[in-house]
């Protein structure tokens, strides 16, 4: 597996990050954004296909998604593969290894990915000087329960047709709030990487993306998905969407 990042010893300023004005985004106050600035450290760029975080590994920084698609996943020892969840800008990364001491997941880009750095060690200053980026923490940490909740529910009780369209539409939910399609709605991942998320085969998993094709739902190209019809997607699943208003980041 490739695993090449670039250091970057330039910074986005925070003033000028490109998340500030999605409207998907809440406000920072003047203090709260001279506090960020100060807490991070640069940026790491990152290939598609590299891995960001190991499991069991004890990293000193923590991570905002500045740019780009990756996901969160566990192995067996067998070699099978469990995507559990996916990152995208605005996403914070590295946080389970403040609370566990080592990472219990490995996270890969999907597409070139670009990170915010932040030491790990000063996140207590967070907490004592900025309840308010505190309470954003810990908004963060409950979303993404609240994801992983609606995820098992999919896996446990979904039909494969409807893993399929919530997963697709899942995805698409969320690049479409982030702008991240530019007029063409297309998603980096591979069959693979949806037979790793739904429990299904790789047999089965085809069999079910070529139902939802025949619909006029997807197009399936060779390194991704181009969604056709979201909505549909979303009443097959019987997925209501993320019902969230702006949302914190770091």
């Amino acid at each position: 597996m490739a695993t090449s990042k670039r250091i970057h010893s330039f910074k986005t300023p925070c003033e000028l990050c490109p998340l500030r004005p999605l409207p998907h985004f809440r406000e920072f106050s003047r203090d709260e954004l001279e506090f960020v600035s100060r807490f991070k450290r640069g940026e790491l760029a990152v290939d598609a296909g590299s891995t960001i975080l190991v499991e069991g590994a004890h990293s000193a920084h923590l991570f905002t998604v500045l740019s780009g698609w990756g996901f969160r996943y566990k192995m067996l020892e067998d070699g099978r593969r469990q995507i559990l969840n996916y990152i995208m800008p605005g996403d914070l990364i590295g946080l389970q290894g403040t609370i566990a001491g080592e990472m219990q997941h490995s996270i890969e880009a999907l597409s070139p990915v670009s990170l915010c750095v932040f030491e790990r060690d000063r996140l207590m200053t967070l907490y004592n000087k900025h309840p308010s980026l505190a309470f954003d923490i810990t908004w963060i940490a409950a979303r993404e329960e609240r994801i992983l909740d609606e995820h098992l529910l999919s896996i446990g009780r979904r039909t494969a047709l409807e893993r399929a369209a919530y997963l697709i539409a899942f995805l698409y939910e969320r690049g479409r709030k982030l702008d991240l399609f530019n007029g063409r709605k297309f998603i980096p991942i591979t069959q693979q990487h949806i037979a790793d998320t739904l429990g299904l085969s790789i047999v089965h998993t085809n069999k079910t993306l070529r139902k939802l094709g025949e619909r006029g739902l997807i197009r399936w190209q060779e390194r991704g998905c181009e969604v056709q019809n979201g909505e549909e997607l979303m009443a097959i699943a019987g997925w209501e969407g993320l019902g969230e208003g702006k949302r914190p980041f770091i």
